[in-house]
């Protein structure tokens, strides 16, 4: 029996771009989608130096566990030296991200190319 890396869970795609690694929450971030992004989430920011995006602009619902994974993130990404950014543009989410001050520690862009540095037009650049 061959055991290979866990297979990610619907609510979450990795992808890297410009030395980030980029974590994209999709769907319902609840405490079942909290349980399965959690393990992944940990074995990026556990690293030395880790460069951290999390995306969570395809998100639909978000709720307490969802805030737990980001205090998480953050918290783990500044014991190990670190950067974390956050990219969203959801009403409701940056709502409660406002009212936690969450934003204010982990202060919210608009799109992928503002926290990276590019101009909008530059678009994208998938690293594998």
């Amino acid at each position: 029996m061959q055991h290979g890396p866990a297979p990610l869970p619907r609510y979450l795609r990795i992808h890297r771009d410009s030395g980030h690694l980029v974590l994209e929450f999709h769907g319902e971030i609840d405490v079942v989608a909290a349980l399965e992004i959690t393990p992944f989430l940990d074995s990026a920011t556990g690293r030395p130096a880790p460069r951290i995006v999390i995306d969570l602009r395809p998100v639909e619902f978000f709720d307490c566990s969802g805030l737990r994974l980001l205090f998480r993130a953050r918290r783990r990404v500044l014991a190990q030296g670190g950067t974390l950014h956050l990219v969203c543009t959801h009403p409701l989410t940056l709502r409660i991200l406002r009212l936690t001050r969450l934003a204010e520690s982990l202060p919210p862009a608009a799109s992928l190319d503002e926290v990276l540095g590019r101009s909008e037009a530059a678009g994208p650049l998938e690293i594998n």
